[in-house]
């Protein structure tokens, strides 16, 4: 209870600050008074003040309408007394445009503070991106687009992610209703990250094979619940996973809209839903997505009726018989509610004590500052300054940046506004991440203080230590913009708290414009040296490229040369082979015949591919692989060359070797050719 006392308290201290800063009212008691007339609606004070354009715009905020009743209106004579117990407090500095806030009450000055002329064109020079979560049935599709993009655009990336024809896809989830797919994002005014899903009436999914199956996939599947907080008139649109039980869920929508579990009365639940600690796949609500309603529970001791959009109510949440809490019982003073803000007052620190690693310190940091201000903030560079720095000065000149260090003091009254206002609006946002590496520390407690001073010393010399040293409390945060040089880092500008956004964005550019004449010496500088650089390693290569040709060459050679040996070899081999198996059948071979011989001799002439003749006798018989060998022992084996009679032609190679001479009609005579074989 003392929690819940300490955060409405933080949202009180925070709306009257920002209500002075759009308004530009320094009387505190007036600026009480105009907020207690509201409820601690701050867009309807605002309007009350300040007519707007088009009208009175929509409140965003939650948990103040519904938290005022907790501690009771402050009274003219507390109010009074307020304003002189801080006097001499300075009022925060004038607004521009923002466009994060620093908690779910509290939205940022962009939404309803008007901007100059030279403030909305700095935002209208920057392409806003949109980030949308796209649910369809068991899948989940991360978008980025433009914010010039359509509808239509969105449906043709899911057309190549999910394989589903545009034309069958209904995309729901638009707080506007459904819309055409000519319809442009940005006459939608959507923030920054936005959740929807598909529904495909006409394709039918794939039923589950088994009852465990289903359940199996519904709890793997994620739902959407659009909750309605009917008090502060805002829609959150959640993602939960099947297995998280409807329990979880109420104390989500707790730390979201500052009303406790016990005290949450719901509508839209099926009447399946019975029991709180049953998960959200078995509960009964519809998938992908489910409309559901909340509001705070009237409390019995509240003599007023409850809210006509409360009235009809499926489901209260437990501990009904609990009793509303005044502001009495939380030990709180209206006359305390307002005091000066300290770094007492946050549930954690920006950065602990003490951490041994700064990558550590600086994750806690991003953390700790997207959870008090929103997710739309410079992205801090993660790790040491010395990394930073080596990020930003020592690449190539092209490549190179401006360090922008933030140094946040939760004890100064201005970082609330600072963060909310500066740090967090689009066109701050984007140019930060275009053009700086931004590194951030914390020096509310004086360890973390020393620290930064200690690594001041050492990366930017005692000129600049010197200088952060000399800033009281009330003028944090800084901003040190930074820039690399050949021999040392300058600091351009140290930019404080007391700043607005149009004033904030022409310091940045005009740290730009130096750094930018500087960066385009350093390129030219550095395009000079890398033609040096380039004449010199074309002229290194060449050389290498002639010394690789005439290795090439040489070892060409030696390769050819080497070839060359061994085919001869090889032929000397062959040839030798042949001559010794030559010799061998001719010693094979059965003497010649005489020609007075009382057998059968038959008579052959064998002219040879170089026109010459040979003749030799052969009993008729003798076996044509005697010819064979014959012709062989000649140099003519049969395996290279064919024996072919001359009329009528044909191959006696193809006859049977065992066939005798007179059985191939080779008798008493016969004129015969070689020739080699194809």
């Amino acid at each position: 209870m003392a929690s819940e006392s300490c955060d409405n308290n933080m949202d009180r201290e925070m709306i009257l600050a920002d209500f002075q800063a759009c308004t530009g009212i320094d009387n505190i008691a007036e600026a009480i008074t105009l907020l207690e007339l509201n409820n601690w609606d701050l867009v309807a004070a605002i309007n009350g003040v300040i007519p707007q354009e088009n009208g009175i715009l929509q409140s965003n905020f939650s948990s103040q309408a519904s938290q005022a009743n907790i501690f009771g209106p402050v009274s003219q004579s507390e109010a009074e007394a307020e304003a002189e117990a801080r006097e001499a407090t300075p009022p925060p500095p004038q607004p521009a445009s923002s466009s994060s806030s620093s908690s779910p009450s509290s939205s940022s000055a962009s939404a309803f503070c008007p901007l100059n002329v030279s403030s909305r064109q700095i935002v209208e020079r920057q392409s806003r991106m949109l980030h949308f979560r796209v649910e369809y049935r068991q899948r989940s599709v991360e978008l980025v687009v433009e914010e010039a993009s359509a509808v239509g655009d969105i449906k043709q990336i899911l057309e190549t992610e999910l394989g589903l024809p545009a034309s069958k896809m209904q995309l729901k989830g638009w707080k506007s209703g459904d819309l055409s797919d000519s319809t442009v994002l940005r006459s939608l005014h959507l923030p920054k990250n936005n959740s929807l899903y598909v529904l495909t009436p006409d394709i039918a999914p794939t039923a589950s094979t088994s009852s465990n199956s289903a359940l199996q996939d519904s709890l793997n599947q994620n739902f959407l619940l659009v909750i309605s907080h009917r008090e502060a008139q805002r829609d959150y649109s959640l993602n939960f996973p099947g297995s998280r039980t409807i329990q979880e869920v109420k104390r989500n929508i707790s730390d979201l809209t500052n009303i406790p579990v016990r005290h949450q009365q719901w509508e839209g639940w099926p009447p399946s839903a019975s029991d709180d600690s049953m998960t959200l796949a078995v509960s009964g609500i519809s998938y992908p997505c489910h409309h559901l309603s909340v509001c705070r529970r009237s409390s019995p001791g509240n003599p007023s009726e409850p809210s006509e959009e409360c009235a009809d109510v499926h489901m209260i949440s437990d501990s009904e018989g609990d009793d509303f809490e005044d502001a009495s019982e939380f030990g709180v003073d209206d006359s305390e509610m307002f005091g000066m803000g300290t770094s007492s007052s946050r549930k954690t620190p920006m950065m602990p004590e003490n951490s041994e690693n700064e990558a550590d310190a600086l994750l806690h940091f991003t953390a700790e500052f997207s959870s008090r201000y929103g997710e739309n903030h410079p992205m801090f560079f993660i790790g040491s300054l010395e990394a930073a720095s080596q990020e930003a000065f020592y690449g190539k000149a092209r490549d190179r940046k401006l360090l922008a260090i933030y140094l946040h003091n939760d004890d100064s009254v201005l970082s609330n506004v600072f963060c909310s206002q500066m740090m967090c609006a689009d066109s701050i946002v984007s140019y930060l991440s275009q053009n700086f590496i931004t590194w951030a520390w914390d020096v509310t407690k004086e360890a973390n203080k020393a620290r930064l001073l200690t690594m001041c010393t050492r990366h930017f010399g005692s000129a600049v230590t010197q200088t952060v040293r000399t800033y009281k409390t009330d003028q944090f945060p800084l901003l040190l913009i930074v820039m690399g040089k050949r021999t040392s880092n300058e600091v351009l500008n140290v930019i404080q708290g007391n700043t607005t956004v149009d004033e904030l964005m022409m310091r940045l550019m005009g740290a730009m414009e130096i750094f930018t004449a500087q960066q385009q010496e350093d390129i030219k500088d550095e395009d000079e040296r890398e033609a040096r650089e380039m004449v010199k390693r074309e002229q290194d290569e060449a050389y290498r490229l002639s010394l690789e040709a005439d290795r090439k060459k040489r070892e060409a050679q030696e390769r050819e040369e080497a070839e060359q040996v061994r085919l001869e070899r090889i032929k000397k081999e062959q040839e030798e082979e042949k001559e010794a198996i030559r010799l061998s059948l001719e010693q094979t071979l059965p003497p010649e015949p005489d020609e007075d011989s009382a057998e059968q001799i038959s008579k052959l002439r064998i002219r040879t591919p170089s026109g010459q003749f040979v003749e030799r006798r052969f009993l008729g018989s003798c076996k044509l692989q005697v010819l064979f060998d014959f012709v062989a022992s000649k140099g003519y084996p049969s395996d290279e060359f064919k024996l072919l009679t001359t009329f009528p032609r044909k191959n006696i190679t193809q006859l049977d070797p065992a066939s005798t001479l007179m059985e191939a009609k080779l008798f008493p005579q016969e004129t015969l050719f070689l020739e080699a074989k194809e």
